[in-house]
């Protein structure tokens, strides 16, 4: 294929403030008494090298520990360790080097080239190449990989070209300005093509990348063991220092209990939780033996969707009395205390073009129960309910319990309880990952979905995910059979809006069209917004976690375990 004239580039994100929008900084600063980061650890200690650091996990053990497959957070967390993207991406928002050290776009936007670091080699002795970009793109893109999120991040490229051993090529089939926020994420992460060629079995329990360290033992549902990479060399934007990690290795484990996960990290048992419920948070900031690391995803916030492809939500009148009736405020408030920040956009509060506008979510129950007699909703049953043509006034919303901490829970069982004061029947399933993910996945005879309501959480780097939450082609099912767009939007002005916004580089015409395709999201009700994607971190005994700018997951290459 012949190449398109190139000219170099500088892709960044525009910021556009809108009213009442939260637009902040990836800034991952120490909250409450101890300090954290990349220079101290709380109640002090003195950092030392090597040892073992433990990290314990509440999100679902991943089946598979290559992010290419499927393609979901905890998945994300432990890749961290081994596999490295092309690129990073700062606390501003801004595109770094990483695998990649430059690239170069053509003025039609519809070839990248990229320029690899030298002299980097997979740590089963493989070098980083340009064909090793190419065997990972098309591993990606193979629907016998069934991936999701990476799928989607390099659906436009068409044609991977690799120029010589250092320089790659990428033609893609219209112009993406989200390239390189897709490129920067843990599903799209490079691996050993001899990695890979081993097969999904093997490659699964143990991937091959040029991370600071790699996978030496899993064992199911208790842990996997991390060795240090001795040859480390590629280091990212997050890395201090050059060299191998400080740490000779992590222990990862399976805790799928918060109270469990937080009584060890008080025991000393452990040196790192995720997913700590409210209360500990709140009660690690209150002293100086803790830290405490608040690192929102980026991309969508956490968010109710209501499905609009069925009834009763293709009705909009019906989900903005759902909204009207939830009164979210007060459970994020006292469920929360404090932790958690009410959202009014659909995108979280680290990406610059978020848009929000409280003025749509005020609770007005006698306004809602208007909305459901316009809609004809207008008889009730012996339970309350209401029901029309015989058929109550049901909504079915599967949660899954590994993704949603009992705060969250709790705050859906207060939406279910408020909504029935109008006459909604919310029906709330708890189902753990693998049960919850076959409740959304689209029906094989083409009928219903069976569900009207989830809170499904969704990273991906940069506003682009916009065009993955809410353009109608998410309502099609990628290889893993998951689909993205669970609200069931199809609106062609809307389709037209994210298009657009996919093919510009300008920031603040990408900007604006964001911030109107977001307005059509927020006054069609298709979602009800509820805070950032929580991802908070407790450590103790341990100096210098930190976190990527690029999906908010801890790294350790910094890390340092402490005495005293």
């Amino acid at each position: 294929m012949a190449a398109a004239r190139l000219s170099p580039v500088s892709i960044r994100r525009g910021v556009r403030l809108a009213t009442g929008a939260a637009v902040l900084a990836l800034v991952l600063a120490a909250c409450g008494g101890g300090e954290t980061g990349s220079d101290g650890a709380a109640g002090g200690g003195e950092p030392v090298q090597g040892g073992t650091l433990v990290y314990a996990t509440g999100d679902a053990e991943p089946t598979c520990l290559d992010p290419h497959v499927g393609g979901n957070y905890p998945q994300a967390l432990i890749s961290t360790q081994y596999l490295e993207p092309l690129v990073g991406r700062d606390a501003d928002g801004q595109i770094q080097p990483w695998l990649a050290t430059g690239w170069e776009v053509s003025e039609d936007g519809l070839t990248w080239e990229l320029t690899l670091a030298e002299d980097v080699t997979f740590t089963d002795g493989t070098p980083l190449d340009a064909e090793a970009v190419k065997v990972n793109i098309e591993h990606l893109q193979d629907p016998e990989t069934a991936s999701s999120t990476g799928f989607l991040a390099v659906q436009k490229i068409a044609e991977v070209e690799p120029v010589d051993a250092t320089h790659v090529r990428f033609h893609l089939s219209e112009p993406d300005s989200a390239l390189l926020e897709s490129l920067s994420m843990q599903w799209t992460a490079i691996q050993s093509p001899a990695g890979l060629e081993r097969g999904m079995e093997e490659n699964c329990a143990a991937p091959i990348g040029t991370g600071p360290f790699t996978v030496s033992e899993g064992v199911p549902q208790q842990h996997v063991l991390l060795e240090r990479n001795e040859d480390y060399s590629s280091h990212g934007p997050e890395a201090d220092h050059g060299g191998p990690a400080h740490l000779e290795s992590i222990e990862w484990r399976f805790l799928p209990d918060p109270a469990t996960r937080w009584a060890a990290l008080q025991s000393g048992e452990v040196h790192v939780i995720d997913n700590p419920e409210p209360e500990a948070i709140v009660s690690a900031e209150s002293g100086d033996q803790f830290s405490h690391l608040d690192a929102p995803r980026p991309g969508s916030v956490n968010r109710i969707e209501l499905n609009s492809g069925q009834a009763p939500f293709d009705d909009e009148r019906v989900r903005e009395a759902f909204v009207r009736s939830a009164d979210v405020d007060p459970g994020i408030e006292a469920l929360y205390q404090g932790v958690a920040t009410r959202s009014h956009s659909p995108l979280s509060s680290v990406e610059p073009m978020a848009y929000s506008d409280p003025s749509l979510f005020g609770t007005d129950v006698e306004a809602a129960a208007r909305l459901l007699d316009e809609a004809g909703w207008d008889e009730t049953d012996a339970d309350g309910y209401r029901v029309r043509d015989g058929e109550r006034l049901r909504v079915r919303f599967p949660v899954s319990t590994n993704q949603s901490v009992a705060a969250e829970q709790a705050l859906f069982e207060q939406i279910q309880a408020n909504a029935r004061q109008v006459g909604f029947e919310v029906i709330l399933t708890p189902l753990d990952l693998s049960a919850w993910y076959g409740a959304l996945a689209a029906p094989e005879d083409g009928g219903d979905n069976d569900y009207e309501a989830v809170s499904a959480p969704y990273t991906k780097v940069g506003p682009d995910v916009l065009r993955t939450l809410y353009h109608s082609a998410g309502t099609e099912p990628a290889p893993s059979g998951y689909f993205a767009n669970l609200s069931q939007v199809t609106s062609e002005e809307l389709d037209a809006l994210l298009e657009e916004a996919a093919r510009i580089t300008d920031p603040d015409e990408r900007a604006a069209l964001y911030e109107q395709a977001q307005q059509q999201v927020l006054e069609g009700y298709y979602i009800l917004p509820l805070y950032d994607q929580q991802n908070h971190f407790l450590t103790r005994g341990v100096a210098g976690v930190t976190t990527l700018g690029t999906v908010s997951t801890p790294t350790f290459i910094n890390a340092r375990l402490t005495q005293g």
